[in-house]
């Protein structure tokens, strides 16, 4: 039990942690290319997401049961219909911003190969999936 607590409770400090470090690299990619308001203010929205994380992790039974290593059946659907949703939305902004490149006269990239992608990676998991089940 304890060892499966300390597993938790390291997941839920990672996952804050690594927001922080994408901002912060995210932060060095915007200054070295000249964009350094940017960088800054993603850096601010990663490191309030993973405070956000970090102070659920103490009060929410939600996120502590998504971080168990192995969580319930209810934890683990929760999880899953959360990443879908996430790819969802990426998968329409991807495509919203490739019609309106094309809209504008330009080539789409590279949003066409994000939409590529997305398309060719559900159909590899649905059938992927459909054969584990």
């Amino acid at each position: 039990m304890k060892a499966q607590q300390m597993t938790g409770n390291t997941a839920r400090r990672s996952v804050p942690g690594f927001f922080l470090a994408v901002g912060a690299a995210c932060l060095v990619a915007a200054a070295a290319g000249g964009h350094l308001a940017l960088g800054l203010v993603t850096l601010g929205i990663l490191a309030a997401c993973g405070l956000a994380l970090l102070l659920l992790g103490r009060r929410s039974e939600t996120y502590q049961g998504l971080t168990e290593k192995e969580p319930d059946e209810r934890f683990a659907r929760i999880g899953g219909l959360a990443w879908a949703g996430t790819g969802i939305v990426l998968t329409v902004g991807n495509l919203c911003a490739f019609i309106g490149e094309l809209a504008s006269g330009r080539s789409g990239d590279p949003y066409f190969w994000f939409v590529a992608t997305a398309a060719i990676a559900y159909i590899t998991f649905v059938a992927f999936f459909s054969r584990r089940t």
